[in-house]
């Protein structure tokens, strides 16, 4: 199902990220600098430009406060896991796999994706239930990054992570109470890296799929990070293990 997006400015920057509009409606009448504007970036992007009725812009969005202007966005395009498994970074000595279990906020996801990509992941696993998909938000924070990096919805995370061990791979996860920390821990082979959701970590079936949980020392009177801030310190020591 389309996903529709409102507003001049969400509008514009969807097509700034890559994202895939399957067209862009403009209310008739509606004009000025800014609708010139995204007119050229649709026409740039390949996207078709419609105008219609502004009651039929209050209908699809729900209210009036559209500013004359909405997209439809395709949905996101998942890859499968195999994909995300042939996807080593080309300066990357062996497999890095992100695995997102229950992230709900789809900020959270985005800037996940990105941190990710950044950080030369093959690509992300997120459960098919109980996490956020991946939306024009989210796509939106990745700051384009999702477009570029395979993400894989999987239904059964454990049985995931049971294939990925059988395939070779160390399976770290991230834990605030863990005694090891990121800086000390041997991290080498294939590596797929399990983070939970804020405030409730990894699921106990999951955590115990773990063959190490590692944590980040930390210093101040406040003792937790953002999920995206503490998976960049963790994939930033991931990867300088892996000569990137």
């Amino acid at each position: 199902m389309e996903e529709i997006l409102y507003g001049i400015n969400p509008v514009r920057e969807a097509l700034s990220a890559g994202l895939e509009l399957a067209r862009i409606l403009l209310a008739e009448g509606r004009g000025g600098a800014d609708a010139v504007e995204l007119k050229r970036l649709a026409a740039k992007r390949g996207t078709r430009v419609e105008t219609v009725e502004r009651r039929f812009l209050d209908r699809l969005c729900g209210h009036g406060r559209h500013q004359g202007v909405a997209a439809a966005v395709r949905p996101f395009a998942y890859s499968g896991i195999e994909a995300v498994l042939a996807n080593r970074h080309p300066a990357a000595a062996e497999d890095l796999v992100l695995i997102l279990d229950g992230i709900l906020d789809p900020q959270n996801l985005g800037a996940l994706i990105r941190t990710a990509h950044c950080f030369g992941a093959n690509g992300i696993v997120i459960p098919a239930r109980r996490a956020s998909p991946v939306t024009a938000a989210a796509v939106k924070a990745s700051a384009g990054a999702a477009l570029h990096t395979p993400v894989a919805v999987e239904e059964n995370l454990v049985r995931t992570v049971e294939m990925l061990k059988r395939r070779g791979f160390w399976v770290y996860g991230a834990d605030a109470s863990a005694s090891p920390r990121i800086g000390a821990t041997e991290l080498c082979g294939r590596i797929a890296l399990i983070v939970g959701a804020e405030g409730k970590g990894i699921r106990p079936l999951l955590r115990n799929q773990c063959d190490v949980l590692v944590s980040i020392p930390m210093m101040g009177k406040i003792d937790s990070l953002n999920v995206s801030v503490a998976t960049g310190i963790l994939l930033f020591e991931i990867s300088k293990r892996r000569h990137i």
